[in-house]
């Protein structure tokens, strides 16, 4: 959803997201961050590593290798009342929340802070006084709605979308710089469709969420009851809202559409052009507005969506354009306001949406705030204490093994021929892997905060993160940024700069453990490693090339080949059924499970290749091939509430966790052989249903 006060940036989603990525050691990493000594810090929540204790032999291995894994354990750990889902991420993501939680609360509590150190004890100490929140209710917004009760037509409407962007505050687009898909060493300005609270635009439409669009209805109004309407007013505005919403979505591309078209974010114009397309918004009048010269051409993505926003100026009464900013603009601030407003958020958002029945406690609502804003800063004080260099050694070793058995692969890959393989390999020799926390920490310079507000901090965080980010359009690209922080359980792959990212957080059981035996972490971090590595090369980062240009870089042939390969992988998961027999999007997950299925094979190659010169017997009664495939299912342990299940169906480009243990070793007849699997088992897709790829 597009929220008034988080930073706005660029909901590219051009990184396919999953898990992790490496970098090399910078003495000047470690140099930046504070001198003084690091504080003490303890994480009580226990990771989830493989036990051979939690498999359950009653379930056949070759039936079901999820439910042989993990059905015990997600039997006993239900989701928490404060989450939405709950395991293997959860759980380290959790580890990874006490630590900052210490931190935070460490810098609180000191008055002489400078520095990034300053920032976050701010950020913190407002954000925990309650009292003061409380006090404030909604006087804070006061200015902003007021500007809007004063709109009278299309060109004030267009003026104070003008000014508020200009403060970070996006409505109904979004707008910054990203890497030109053409050149990717510059940046250039990219505005793309938003301006919904609904997660995708089948919500606006879809028989099936009639009770959903309901209940958002409600929401609303409550809102701007909330933010001085009267109930009647509010009740008929909240419709006027919704019908708003309504016809941004019918202009919107879907979540599925985005996630298999990278090639709907660009759309290169000049200004004049864009200009004559939207006239009733001008952009030359808008780039004058944020500071920035008139760009020679700028990527106005989703073009029907901007002519839809045109027309609306002209035709949609201002009354209701002043609903809808009012609402977006309360509901935006809403976790930041008093208890009524958090708890109004909480409802509809986490409970109603979702399925969350506690709302978070304020500490870790506080903390997200601090990582939504100033997240790498924060990251800089917890490398200090929660990544250790031996890792952060271990990962590149790890890295360097996957890599060479990518190139192995790709040099040996029967179905492409040798003027594909040839810039398949260049674009594998320029691979940039990145570990643990970036070599370069970012510049808070100008960020000023105090002991003041908590929202005032945070509209002060959003205006930087803002001006800090459109500052690049017409620059060269930085690649030594980070688009993770480093307690982020998490890993990307970036097609635009060609790069596997991997936060320090997630390098923790049961990814990576350096006690561990080599199986287990070839089963986890190893695959985690291939499947970033795998995105380079899955149906989207394959339409880049090594310099991270989208450029075609493929034989006619080749393509097609291809494409019918990752169509068996689309009927393979189109075929599995979720929640209430709703069944998964094969298409709309096509990327991820593309990047499982080569990202699985190649750590298990990888580790052959480590075991080559090892006598290594069994652990536990398993053998090393068995011990990868337990911890490969292991990593993707995950309850959920039934709400939030229902939303990933429709909006993740990630298949539900049971799907994706089982997904990519089904098609590996690696797998069938290390548990003596026979022909016709459940996990056993050979001949023409069998999906090889990469």
């Amino acid at each position: 959803m597009n929220r008034i006060l988080k930073p706005l940036g660029l909901a590219v989603a051009i990184a396919a997201v999953l898990t992790g990525c490496p970098a090399k050691e910078d003495p000047a990493a470690v140099a930046a961050a504070p001198a003084d000594a690091a504080p003490t810090v303890t994480a009580t929540t226990p990771s989830i590593s493989f036990s051979a204790a939690d498999v359950d032999p009653s379930v056949d291995v070759c039936t079901d290798l999820n439910a042989h894994v993990n059905g015990k354990w997600l039997a006993a750990n239900p989701v928490p009342g404060d989450r939405t889902t709950w395991g293997s991420f959860e759980s380290l993501a959790e580890r990874s929340l006490e630590i900052q939680h210490q931190l935070a609360e460490q810098l609180g509590a000191r008055s002489d802070a400078t520095g990034t150190a300053k920032l976050i004890g701010d950020v913190w100490a407002t954000g925990m006084d309650e009292a003061a929140i409380e006090a404030a209710g909604i006087a804070p917004l006061s200015p902003i709605l007021d500007e809007i009760a004063s709109l009278d037509g299309a060109e004030s409407i267009a003026g104070f979308l003008r000014s508020q962007y200009a403060k970070g505050n996006g409505y109904v687009f979004g707008f910054g710089a990203e890497a030109d898909f053409a050149d990717s060493s510059m940046n250039i300005a990219y505005a793309t469709q938003a301006g919904l609270g609904l997660p995708d635009k089948g919500y606006y439409f879809d028989a099936d969420k009639a009770a959903i669009r309901e209940a958002y209805v409600a929401h609303i109004a409550r809102i701007l009851e909330l933010s001085g309407s009267s109930a009647e007013e509010a009740a008929a505005q909240a419709q006027q809202v919704m019908a708003f919403e309504t016809r941004l979505a019918e202009a919107s591309n879907s979540s599925e559409e985005l996630s298999r078209d990278i090639g709907l974010y660009y759309n290169p114009v000049s200004v004049a052009d864009a200009d004559a397309m939207t006239p009733n918004f001008p952009w030359s009048d808008f780039f004058a507005s944020q500071g920035l010269e008139a760009p020679a051409k700028f990527s106005l993505a989703q073009p029907q969506f901007h002519q839809a926003v045109n027309a609306m100026l002209a035709d949609v009464p201002v009354e209701t354009w002043q609903a809808y900013l009012r609402f977006k603009t309360v509901d935006g601030a809403a976790p930041f306001l008093s208890s009524a407003f958090v708890q109004a958020n909480f409802e509809f958002y986490g409970k109603t949406l979702n399925g969350q029945q506690e709302l978070q406690a304020r500490w870790k609502r506080v903390l997200n705030t601090i990582n939504g804003q100033m997240g790498e800063a924060l990251g800089q004080e917890y490398v200090r204490v929660a990544f250790s260099p031996e890792a952060k050694e271990r990962m590149q070793q790890l890295v360097a093994n996957l890599s060479a058995a990518l190139k192995a692969r790709l040099e040996n890959l029967a179905w492409m021929s040798d003027e594909t393989r040839a810039q398949a390999l260049e674009k594998w020799a320029a691979f940039t892997p990145k570990i643990g926390y970036p070599d370069k920490w970012r510049d808070w310079s100008g960020l000023e905060t105090s002991r003041t507000s908590y929202l005032a901090n945070v509209i002060a965080a959003n205006e930087f993160n803002y001006r800090w980010n459109i500052a690049k359009i017409g620059k060269p690209v930085d690649r030594s940024e980070w688009g993770m922080s480093p307690q982020t359980v998490n890993a990307y792959y970036n097609p635009l700069a060609n790069e596997i990212v991997f936060p320090a957080a997630i390098l923790q059981p049961p990814f990576f453990d350096v006690n561990a035996d080599d199986a287990l972490n070839y089963g986890g971090i190893g695959a985690v490693i291939g499947h970033e590595m795998m995105h380079g090369y899955d149906d989207q980062g394959a339409r880049f090339n090594a310099a991270g240009n989208m450029v075609n870089w493929w034989t006619e042939a080749d393509a097609a080949g291809f494409k019918e390969r990752t169509g068996q992988l689309v009927r393979q998961f189109d075929e599995y059924r979720s929640i209430d027999d709703l069944p998964v999007n094969g298409n709309l997950t096509l990327g991820e499970n593309i990047a499982d299925l080569g990202g699985l094979a190649i750590a298990y190659d990888a580790l052959q290749r480590e075991l080559e010169n090892k006598r290594v017997g069994e652990i536990d009664g398993y053998t090393p091939d068995q011990r990868f495939f337990l911890n490969w299912a292991t990593v993707w342990r995950r309850n959920y509430a039934p709400e939030n299940l229902r939303v990933r169906l429709v909006t993740d480009p990630h298949a539900p966790g049971n799907f994706r243990a089982i997904g990519a070793p089904s098609n590996m007849p690696q797998f069938a052989a290390a548990f003596g699997c026979e022909a016709g088992s459940a996990m056993v897709r050979d001949g023409e249903s069998a999906v090889r790829i990469w």
